[in-house]
């Protein structure tokens, strides 16, 4: 077992329904989707701080293995404590050839609290 695969933990992606309410409107709630395993590792650089200071939230590197990609604003929530979270960056950017050895892609993300 690797110390990437130890870090893993179960997430569930939040997919976004509208619906129709009694009295014209819509409501928006969210559903669970696809379970996936995810590395999720708070970002505590000196250039994490600045940026927060400088209202920046991208604060997490999230690393999944290559066939998971999760795209911008997709939103999940890690299973161990509840906490959700927004990805920030495109899955399409940061990934590991086929011919690596190591099997992963990583995007950034921010908490987020679903409304």
């Amino acid at each position: 077992m690797s110390l990437l695969s130890e870090a893993m933990t179960a997430c569930t992606l939040l997919v976004e329904r509208k619906v129709q309410g009694t009295s014209g409107g819509y409501t928006r709630t969210w559903v669970d989707g696809d379970k996936f395993d995810a590395a999720i590792v708070f970002d505590s650089s000196m250039q994490g701080r600045r940026a927060e200071k400088e209202g920046v939230t991208s604060l997490y590197t999230v690393t999944t293995d290559r066939g998971r990609v999760l795209y911008f604003h997709d939103v999940f929530r890690r299973e161990s404590d509840g906490k959700v979270f927004r990805v920030t960056s495109d899955g399409d950017d940061r990934f590991t050839p086929a011919s690596a050895g190591l099997n992963m892609r990583q995007v950034s993300a921010e908490e987020w609290k679903l409304t």
